[in-house]
């Protein structure tokens, strides 16, 4: 086990990795003409976060990395969105991973696992949506748009998260 400071410093690290990403994603013009469509960069660091760590640690992170990049380039509404949607994706990712470390062959693989979490980014987002318009078949007709785009971006954050995963320091047994 790594010296509590390590592990201070490393989630710090994330913290500010995830922030960098964040910032970094909102520079890239809109690749689809949907609003509310991202890459979803940051999400690497929470699944590295939950390979490194625990979900309150991955938690944490993500609440960290959305108020500081929501006061520092967003507003009110857009750190709402970010919480609701990196809170349910962080409970879903680490809920999936979860149940692989519980198996002996695991169940969902690492782009598995990154897709289920853009999903879940969406339908967070839509939950607020909802909350604040109030129209379940606008909601309903948007859902579809989402969850379509969350599979490829899912896929390509977690492609990026398989590429990076060997290069942590990881025992085996926890993968």
């Amino acid at each position: 086990m790594k010296s509590r400071t390590h592990q201070l410093v490393t989630i710090a690290l994330l913290t500010a990795a995830a922030a960098i990403l964040g910032y970094v994603e909102s520079l890239i013009p809109a690749f689809i003409p949907i609003p509310g469509i991202k890459l979803g960069l940051a999400n690497i660091v929470t699944m590295l976060a939950l390979a490194l760590f625990n979900l309150p640690v991955a938690f944490g992170i993500v609440t960290a990395r959305v108020l500081l990049t929501g006061f520092m380039f967003g507003s009110l509404s857009s750190i709402l969105y970010s919480l609701a949607g990196g809170w349910i994706s962080c409970l879903v990712m680490g809920l999936l991973a979860a149940v692989n470390r519980k198996r002996m062959a695991p169940l969902f693989s690492f782009y598995g696992i990154s897709v289920f979490g853009a999903i879940a980014h969406n339908l967070g987002q839509l939950i607020v949506a909802y909350i604040v318009i109030q129209n379940v078949h606008l909601i309903l007709y948007y859902l579809p748009f989402l969850v379509l785009a969350a599979i490829p971006i899912g896929l390509l954050t977690g492609f990026i998260f398989a590429k990076l995963l060997p290069h942590l320091p990881i025992k085996k047994e926890k993968r």
